[in-house]
């Protein structure tokens, strides 16, 4: 009923938004992972540990799964690039490439030195050397994450380039890629990879306790991580709130829709939940007074613009008002969860063992990821109706093929054997070798 081009331009999105769900998942665990290993081989050496450096070998093996899955889902983003959006690419192509051919260069500089870090457990004399193997794979992996948001940075606001006449004049790939989004973009990516890691591993370690395995083993790896995950969630927050400020300077539409601000007013409140009527009027919404305008400018008297400012047609989806306030209301949760049990680890008195606290942290796990997934969409959705601000149109950069709808069924048929592979050998690799057994072996009991 929308005709072949309209057709192409939907299932495109869609095809694009379920590879970038899937794909973030092992993006995120790609990022942050090996600096939890890392911070796991290190405490052991320090220590002279041995609890620590199991924790960070068995780590390993789980990474090496998801790293492998993660080429699969990036590779298709690759793919998808080029076949979905080719009129973006052929612009692309010219001005934003240096940050793409940089993170493949990372990637492979990652993988060689995790192979080599896997296949030479106890193979030195001095333990140390086998940690130093590690840091050009955490280098690496971080690596990854900043080249590939700078790329996300320059489609929010796009530099480095001139269109004169239909032609791209004056490129300059470096400021492409440090473009004025690019800060608070990777810090924010960056960050919240490091957070959602931690809290993953903290949720295993957390979930082993309450199953009555109350070995050291996994109250040390529950307060290795709980401790990185409070540093990451204040870290996290503070940078978020960069992010909301860099919002109102050159996305002010975007930051308007994530709040329902309609009109610009000055003390503007922050809306929580909530839903709008036909006539825009938004209803049984928690309002925190002065908190845009805070979160804004910094001022709680200053000016927010509001979505009256902007044409209907360049407005985003006002769907993003619930993306944004999942993001940052998990995040809030993993802040709270986090420094509780900080202070109940301090405090003699207090057990950070307790079963609420143990479960509240196991649940922040998945809530975790969904906070990023959450983050994703809101950028993205965020951004319509853009696929390049100010230069090209979601329409304008999407493909014409009549063949969308059928790579949509086949690459989702894809990643579900993919996520089912993945979980199936994750579940086998630690069920048929538990920790208790490597435990014994070591004489770690």
């Amino acid at each position: 009923m929308f005709g072949i081009e309209y057709d192409a331009v939907l299932y495109s999105r869609i095809l694009t938004g379920v590879t970038l769900a899937v794909h973030v998942i092992f993006a995120t665990i790609g990022v942050g992972i090996p600096l939890m290993i890392a911070l796991a081989e290190w405490m052991g050496i320090k220590r002279n540990d041995e609890h620590y450096r199991l924790l960070a070998r068995r780590w390993a093996r789980g990474f090496v799964i998801t790293v492998a899955v993660g080429v699969v889902t990036g590779t298709a983003i690759g793919l998808q690039l080029s076949l979905l959006w080719p009129n973006f690419m052929q612009l692309a192509g010219h001005v934003i490439s240096l940050p793409l051919f940089l993170e493949t260069f990372a990637f492979f500089f990652e993988a060689i030195f995790l192979g080599i870090y896997l296949y030479t457990w106890d193979r030195f004399k001095k333990k140390i050397y086998h940690f130093f193997l590690l840091i050009p794979v955490a280098i690496g992996a971080t690596a990854s994450g900043f080249f590939i948001s700078t790329v996300n940075s320059f489609m929010n606001t796009p530099r480095g380039f001139d269109i004169e006449n239909g032609v791209l004049t004056n490129i300059s790939p470096l400021e492409a890629m440090f473009n004025p989004a690019t800060p608070t973009k990777v810090a924010h990516v960056l960050s919240s990879a490091y957070l959602t890691s931690a809290f993953i591993l903290a949720g295993i370690a957390a979930f082993a306790i309450l199953r009555g395995k109350d070995h050291v083993y996994h109250k040390k790896a529950l307060k290795l991580t709980m401790t990185a995950a409070t540093v990451f969630a204040i870290s996290t927050a503070i940078i978020g709130d960069l992010s909301g400020k860099f919002l109102a300077e050159y996305q002010p539409e975007k930051l308007a829709a994530a709040e329902w601000h309609f009109e610009t007013s000055t003390q503007a409140p922050l809306i929580l939940g909530g839903y709008l009527t036909d006539d825009n009027e938004v209803k049984y919404a928690l309002e925190i007074p002065y908190a845009l305008s805070i979160l804004a400018h910094g001022d709680p008297n200053s000016e927010v613009i509001g979505l009256e400012e902007f044409p209907e047609d360049e407005l985003p989806p006002l769907i993003v008002h619930y993306f944004f306030d999942l993001m940052v209301g998990i995040g809030m949760l993993l802040a709270f969860v986090s420094i509780l049990y900080t202070v109940f680890s301090r405090v003699k008195k207090w057990n950070e063992w307790n079963r609420p606290l143990l479960w509240a942290i196991v649940v922040s796990a998945p809530l975790s990821m969904l906070a990023i997934e959450m983050g994703w969409f809101f950028a993205e959705l965020g951004r319509q109706p853009w696929l390049l601000v100010g230069h090209m149109t979601v329409s304008e950069g999407a493909t014409t093929s009549n063949h969308v709808d059928l790579m949509l069924i086949l690459f989702i048929l894809l990643y579900i054997v993919l996520l089912t592979t993945c979980f199936t050998v994750l579940r086998k690799i630690f069920k048929n070798n538990p920790v208790e057994k490597e435990l014994r072996e070591k004489g770690l009991e």
